[in-house]
Protein backbone atom coordinates (compact mmCIF):
# COMPACT_ATOMS: atom_id res chain seq x y z
CA UNK A 1 0.00 0.00 0.00
CA UNK A 2 1.12 3.47 -0.72
CA UNK A 3 1.46 6.65 1.61
CA UNK A 4 -0.50 9.23 0.87
CA UNK A 5 0.78 12.95 0.91
CA UNK A 6 -1.96 15.38 0.18
CA UNK A 7 -0.13 18.97 -0.23
CA UNK A 8 -2.21 21.91 1.05
CA UNK A 9 -2.32 25.23 -0.89
CA UNK A 10 1.05 26.76 1.35
CA UNK A 11 3.66 23.30 0.75
CA UNK A 12 2.89 23.93 -2.97
CA UNK A 13 3.44 27.92 -3.16
CA UNK A 14 6.47 27.60 -1.37
CA UNK A 15 7.95 24.59 -3.91
CA UNK A 16 6.54 26.56 -6.96
CA UNK A 17 7.50 30.10 -5.75
CA UNK A 18 11.04 28.44 -4.32
CA UNK A 19 11.08 29.42 -0.97
CA UNK A 20 11.64 26.31 0.54
CA UNK A 21 13.92 24.21 -0.91
CA UNK A 22 13.21 21.67 1.97
CA UNK A 23 9.82 21.37 0.50
CA UNK A 24 11.19 20.48 -3.08
CA UNK A 25 13.75 18.57 -1.87
CA UNK A 26 11.49 16.22 0.10
CA UNK A 27 8.79 16.05 -2.59
CA UNK A 28 11.58 15.01 -5.18
CA UNK A 29 12.75 12.31 -3.13
CA UNK A 30 9.88 10.69 -2.71
CA UNK A 31 10.01 6.83 -2.05
CA UNK A 32 8.71 4.23 -4.07
CA UNK A 33 5.92 3.17 -1.59
CA UNK A 34 4.98 6.95 -1.09
CA UNK A 35 2.91 9.27 -3.53
CA UNK A 36 2.15 13.15 -3.69
CA UNK A 37 -1.08 14.64 -4.78
CA UNK A 38 -3.09 18.19 -4.41
CA UNK A 39 -7.12 18.69 -3.86
CA UNK A 40 -9.19 19.97 -6.40
CA UNK A 41 -9.95 22.64 -3.90
CA UNK A 42 -5.70 23.68 -3.37
CA UNK A 43 -5.67 23.92 -7.26
CA UNK A 44 -8.53 26.26 -7.35
CA UNK A 45 -6.91 28.59 -4.92
CA UNK A 46 -3.97 28.24 -6.87
CA UNK A 47 -5.52 29.51 -9.87
CA UNK A 48 -7.17 31.97 -8.18
CA UNK A 49 -3.84 33.38 -6.56
CA UNK A 50 -2.32 33.55 -10.32
CA UNK A 51 -5.16 35.11 -11.26
CA UNK A 52 -4.85 38.01 -8.82
CA UNK A 53 -1.07 38.21 -10.73
CA UNK A 54 -1.73 38.09 -14.44
CA UNK A 55 1.44 39.27 -15.33
CA UNK A 56 3.34 36.98 -13.51
CA UNK A 57 4.21 34.77 -16.37
CA UNK A 58 7.41 32.83 -14.87
CA UNK A 59 4.94 31.96 -11.67
CA UNK A 60 2.29 30.96 -13.97
CA UNK A 61 5.45 28.43 -15.71
CA UNK A 62 6.09 27.11 -12.58
CA UNK A 63 2.77 26.27 -11.60
CA UNK A 64 1.70 24.78 -15.36
CA UNK A 65 4.91 22.88 -14.87
CA UNK A 66 4.17 21.41 -10.71
CA UNK A 67 0.51 21.04 -11.44
CA UNK A 68 1.65 18.64 -14.93
CA UNK A 69 3.68 16.30 -12.55
CA UNK A 70 1.15 15.60 -9.52
CA UNK A 71 -2.18 13.94 -9.01
CA UNK A 72 -5.33 16.37 -8.35
CA UNK A 73 -7.73 14.69 -6.89
CA UNK A 74 -11.38 15.57 -7.77
CA UNK A 75 -14.12 16.73 -5.15
CA UNK A 76 -16.97 14.59 -5.31
CA UNK A 77 -20.18 13.00 -3.17
CA UNK A 78 -17.83 11.52 -0.40
CA UNK A 79 -15.37 14.61 0.59
CA UNK A 80 -18.97 16.41 0.63
CA UNK A 81 -20.56 14.27 3.03
CA UNK A 82 -17.32 14.16 5.36
CA UNK A 83 -16.46 17.54 5.08
CA UNK A 84 -20.34 18.22 6.88
CA UNK A 85 -19.52 15.98 9.41
CA UNK A 86 -16.06 17.79 9.97
CA UNK A 87 -17.43 20.82 9.87
CA UNK A 88 -20.14 20.09 12.44
CA UNK A 89 -18.20 18.53 14.87
CA UNK A 90 -15.27 21.35 14.46
CA UNK A 91 -18.40 24.00 15.28
CA UNK A 92 -19.05 21.86 18.83
CA UNK A 93 -15.28 22.04 19.60
CA UNK A 94 -14.91 25.20 19.23
CA UNK A 95 -12.24 24.89 16.68
CA UNK A 96 -13.20 26.20 13.15
CA UNK A 97 -10.70 26.12 10.34
CA UNK A 98 -11.03 28.67 7.22
CA UNK A 99 -13.54 27.62 5.12
CA UNK A 100 -10.88 26.38 1.78
CA UNK A 101 -8.73 24.96 4.39
CA UNK A 102 -11.84 22.79 6.15
CA UNK A 103 -12.53 21.47 2.44
CA UNK A 104 -9.21 20.32 2.23
CA UNK A 105 -9.11 18.48 5.79
CA UNK A 106 -11.71 16.55 4.45
CA UNK A 107 -10.37 15.81 1.64
CA UNK A 108 -7.74 14.54 2.89
CA UNK A 109 -9.38 12.32 5.50
CA UNK A 110 -11.52 10.77 2.66
CA UNK A 111 -8.68 9.96 0.63
CA UNK A 112 -6.65 8.90 3.56
CA UNK A 113 -4.03 11.33 2.72
CA UNK A 114 -1.36 12.58 5.36
CA UNK A 115 -1.73 16.33 5.02
CA UNK A 116 1.19 18.32 4.15
CA UNK A 117 1.05 21.61 5.60
CA UNK A 118 2.58 24.56 7.42
CA UNK A 119 -0.68 25.71 8.47
CA UNK A 120 -1.40 25.32 12.42
CA UNK A 121 -4.29 25.16 12.41
CA UNK A 122 -5.12 21.69 10.97
CA UNK A 123 -3.57 20.28 14.31
CA UNK A 124 -7.03 21.26 15.47
CA UNK A 125 -8.21 18.37 13.36
CA UNK A 126 -7.90 15.34 15.07
CA UNK A 127 -9.46 12.86 12.50
CA UNK A 128 -6.55 13.56 9.96
CA UNK A 129 -4.82 10.29 8.68
CA UNK A 130 -1.60 12.24 9.54
CA UNK A 131 0.08 16.20 9.34
CA UNK A 132 3.41 16.84 8.13
CA UNK A 133 5.15 20.41 7.54
CA UNK A 134 7.74 19.64 4.68
CA UNK A 135 8.82 23.48 4.91
CA UNK A 136 11.06 22.54 7.45
CA UNK A 137 13.59 25.33 6.57
CA UNK A 138 10.78 28.43 6.63
CA UNK A 139 10.74 29.93 10.50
Amino acid sequence: MKLRYMLDTNQVSYIVNGSSVAARVRLEQLHPNEIACISAVTEGELFYGLAKKPHASRLRTSLEGFLAGIEVLPWDRAEAAVYGLLRARQEVTGKMLEPMDMLIAAHAITSGSILVSRDKAFQQVSFLPGLANWATDLS
